[in-house]
């Protein structure tokens, strides 16, 4: 394993310290539900949805940067729109770094030997070390501990990180992560290995650089991987519009609140349109919306998780 520098994992407990909160904001623009102005252009032209979702996300970024510790585009949405949204995604990208938030490239990318180490050389690492210079990468583990070696190696050699998907938070997911392998389900089997690779790449803060994603939607099963996971921060989506709450990632985080940052997308991004906001602020005042729910999910973690603690660093 090759010396680390910069450590993604301390970085990682670092910002979740500064800001007292591990709220990660999801940037998943969705045409039908830009507040109006952003879709004046019409839809057909794919360089203007383009241009609308690079400006929506830079307004967002303006309004959560002062007040979590990182953002995730997710990729699909700009590849959507053709070269046109990859453009908008690497302008993306840049300004939430510029704002002084994590980025977390939401690509769930792999493959194997060679291809893998394109895909981790290509997103992974800041200060022109990378194409994409992303903080961290979802990771697929399906093709095995030969596909992920590569995107240790190019996170521990850049001071990056990524998360592999152990198990995720989707309605479908037991049909492959619970089958029974030895006796055990197939996502434990994944967090052995991956926490073994946290172990091997741990921190001063006690954590690797690799990390797990692990739904909010499974709350037995994210206790469950917590106890199993000791070294290994998670990435926890599922929160707010897939009905994860407050209570049910409660026990994914360690006693002094670090060890997990729960992800919320929708919820935040579209609050202008959700019944609690609406009549407050609505589409004049999305940005508000956009404040008033971040805030609302940094009360509700502060007050029903162990990162509570976090509020008097």
């Amino acid at each position: 394993m090759p010396k680390i520098e910069r450590h993604f994992g301390d970085d990682l407990a670092n910002a979740v310290e500064r800001t007292g909160n591990p709220v990660v904001v999801g940037l998943d623009p969705r045409w039908e539900q830009l507040p109006t102005g952003f879709t004046d252009s019409g839809s057909a032209d794919f360089s203007k949805r383009a241009e609308a979702y690079e400006r929506f996300c830079k307004e967002v970024i303006d309004v959560v940067a002062p007040l979590v510790p990182a953002a995730k585009p997710q990729a699909a949405f700009f590849e959507e729109c053709g070269p046109a949204g990859m453009v908008a995604l690497a302008n993306v990208i840049a300004y939430a770094r510029k704002k002084g938030l994590l980025v977390i490239f939401d690509g769930k990318r792999n493959d194997i030997g060679s291809t893998a180490a394109a895909y981790a050389r290509g997103i992974l690492g800041r200060d022109g070390q990378s194409g994409w210079e992303a903080d961290a990468v979802t990771v697929s583990p399906y093709l095995g501990a030969d596909s992920l070696e590569p995107f240790v190696e190019v996170a521990g050699e850049r001071g990056a990180g990524l998360f592999v998907l152990v198990k995720t938070s989707n309605p479908g997911s037991p049909m492959l992560q619970d089958q029974q392998v030895d006796g055990r389900p197939l996502y434990c089997r994944v967090a052995d290995y991956v926490e073994g690779l946290s172990a091997d790449t741990r921190g001063k803060r006690g954590y690797g650089i690799v990390g797990a994603v692990v739904g909010a939607t499974y709350p037995k099963q994210l206790a469950e991987l917590r106890t199993a996971m000791p070294q290994t921060w998670f990435l926890v989506p599922g929160f707010g519009s897939q009905g994860g709450t407050a209570e049910d990632v409660a026990a994914a985080f360690d006693s002094r609140g670090l060890g997990a940052v729960v992800n919320n997308s929708r919820g935040i991004l579209f609050a202008h349109s959700k019944p609690a906001y609406r009549e407050r602020f609505g589409d004049a005042r999305w940005q508000e919306a956009v404040e008033a729910a971040t805030r609302e999910m940094i009360a509700q973690l502060r007050a029903e998780t162990p990162a509570g603690k976090l509020a008097g660093r």
